[in-house]
């Protein structure tokens, strides 16, 4: 496959999940070679070869489940019967998914929100701490990785990359955009929703969506209180059980 760099930059740029097919051995008669790549998306899509035929339509089957389940594969396969391919090559191959990291939205830049920037900054999560507050920043120390923006309410709608790859936890400095930012994520799609507050915030806002915003559900697909239960309340205690929640959602356990 020729520029298969610039197109890896390309999808890279769109935010576009894709899996890259690279063969890694090839034994006896096979229709590829070694080092042969080809681009799947979740579409179907195809960029490059491994040589065609049931083989090449069997590992596009395999780099989308790779894309949805996020995990890289590695592939043997001996060219039989099976793909009406009596040569009886062996091909082995590597699926790698690309552009599929987790996408964090912490909204709140206060204690808890800097402390789960500094637990989960070298895990799969592709951060960004967000606060409204007028040169917050100035104030607080976070990683370079960590993406921080001070836009307003108003076009978090447009700015969040939401969709199933979207996690969303809710800590901010005022409670009615608390509210604000968990109705506009209850109506958007998203993996996890996770909201700081106690029983009574709990039940005033479920009673608020259900009855003056007629979402039948109320805050049940929120989770809230957020972060496992491990019995501690500081704020790195409580930035831990919230990492740990997240990464137990991220990892299906």
């Amino acid at each position: 496959m020729q520029h298969w760099i610039e197109l890896l930059k390309d999808f890279k740029t769109q935010n576009k999940p894709i899996a890259l097919v690279t063969v890694t051995k090839c034994l006896g008669s096979t229709p590829c070679k070694v080092t042969a790549k080809m681009i799947v998306t979740l579409q179907k899509e195809i960029f490059g070869t491994i040589g065609g035929g049931k083989l090449e339509f069997k590992v596009i089957e395999e780099a989308v489940n790779a894309i949805k389940e996020n995990k890289i594969k590695e592939l043997s396969y001996t060219l039989g019967p099976e793909f009406e391919q009596c040569c009886g090559g062996k091909v082995e191959l590597i699926i790698e998914p690309m552009n599929k990291s987790p996408k964090l939205y912490l909204f709140g830049a206060g204690h808890i929100g800097v402390e789960l920037c500094h637990i989960l900054k070298n895990t799969p999560f592709d951060i960004t701490l967000l606060d409204t507050r007028e040169n917050w920043k100035d104030t607080i120390a976070i990683d370079e990785s960590i993406t921080y923006s001070d836009i307003d309410f108003e076009l978090y709608k447009q700015y969040i990359n939401w969709g199933e790859n979207c996690y969303i936890v809710i800590m901010t400095h005022d409670h009615k955009l608390d509210f604000e930012i968990t109705a506009l994520a209850l109506h958007q799609k998203t993996k996890y929703i996770g909201l700081i507050g106690s029983k009574t915030k709990k039940n005033k806002f479920h009673n608020l969506l259900k009855n003056e915003l007629g979402f039948k559900p109320g805050i049940s697909p929120v989770h809230c209180p957020v972060g496992l239960d491990i019995g501690g309340n500081t704020p790195n205690e409580i930035a831990i059980s919230v990492a740990a929640e997240l990464l137990k959602v991220h990892y299906g356990k």
